[in-house]
């Protein structure tokens, strides 16, 4: 592989299927592009001695590739959770990490949610399936309950909550919302009813979370919190899997805690791993929905993150300010 002056720029793995984009970015900026598909942090470091910036989608980038890299300046993250990259350690060796705003794929997440809600609401895939084995009654998916005037509440009331919000209104719930990082004002403006986390755990008829995953939302649904949900209460993640505990999750519907759960990733997030085999319990449920940490996904933001993620590292990299800085050094 031809190297230029300039450097080179690593994708330590993505699952996009060809590296173009990228290549058009940095090639035209006058870098070189190594494209691998690492499953480990030594196989980063064996790959990237040479790298001055990588890209990463899933490959977890911690202390001993920050100490083990010399020539690593910037670290650009295809995606907004940036929990993959030790950020202290990359700020302690003076190496910029860079993710992507909400933006890039906020009306795709909101779409999600309300997609998820409104199937497992009207119990859409319970009737699907048993019409494709040949049972035709409308007493498959009862009880189903009218959405107007029922509490739809919001975890989290950020950019992609603001839209989720708007698109849910139309239906004629009651919009409330937890989010100790925004003004109530803000919601009220809104016609969102700013409410505490216990009133919005307790009430919500259907519980959309969508806040990012950090050490006090980690296992935030757990055996406890779940029991004080409504036992008719359907659960909404489109956030990250860890945010609920699967085995406590799995324990409340079978014992009838709440009434559904519809769940854009689990909590061992499958994409992350080499081995697994859909032996998680939530998958035994007819009441629970499960896509794969797809709500992000359209053509659209797909070419949106990949050329976010290229141009940050070669911002970088020739002196320019990052757009999206996740340390400052």
């Amino acid at each position: 592989m031809t190297r230029t002056d300039r450097g080179i720029i690593m994708i330590a793995d993505s699952d996009f299927g060809d590296v173009d984009i990228e290549r058009a970015i940095v090639e035209g900026a006058g870098f070189a592009l190594e494209a691998y598909q690492c499953r480990s942090e030594e196989e980063i470091i064996a790959r990237g001695r040479d790298a001055a910036g990588i890209l990463t989608q899933y490959a977890h980038i911690g202390a001993a590739a920050m100490a083990s890299l010399p020539k690593l300046r910037v670290i650009a993250r295809y995606g907004t959770g940036v929990d993959i990259v030790d950020v202290d350690q990359a700020t302690h060796h003076g190496i910029q990490v860079t993710n992507a705003p909400n933006e890039w794929c906020a009306e795709e997440v909101a779409d999600h949610a309300i997609a998820l809600w409104l199937t497992a609401a009207r119990k859409i895939t319970e009737y699907d399936r048993a019409t494709r084995q040949g049972e035709w009654q409308w007493q498959t998916g009862a009880p189903i309950r009218r959405l107007r005037g029922r509490v739809f509440g919001l975890l989290g009331y950020g950019a992609i909550a603001r839209l989720i919000a708007a698109r849910a209104k139309p239906f004629g719930v009651e919009v409330w919302a937890h989010d100790p990082f925004v003004d109530t004002d803000r919601m009220r403006a809104d016609q969102v009813r700013p409410v505490g986390l216990d009133e919005l755990i307790r009430e919500s008829d259907y519980l959309t979370i969508q806040v990012p995953l950090t050490d006090d939302t980690r296992h935030l649904f757990d055996d406890i919190t779940l029991a004080r949900m409504k036992p008719t209460a359907l659960l909404v993640n489109t956030a990250r899997g860890p945010i609920i505990e699967d085995a406590a999750l799995d324990r409340a519907l079978r014992a009838g805690t709440i009434a559904a759960a519809a769940l854009d990733d689990l909590e061992e997030e499958p994409a992350k791993r080499d081995d697994w085999a859909p032996s998680n319990g939530l998958l035994e449920h007819a009441n629970v929905i499960v896509t794969p940490h797809a709500a992000y996904y359209s053509e659209d933001s797909i070419h949106a993150i990949r050329t976010i993620a290229a141009e940050e590292a070669v911002r970088v990299l020739t002196g320019q300010p990052p757009r999206s800085p996740v340390n400052h050094l």
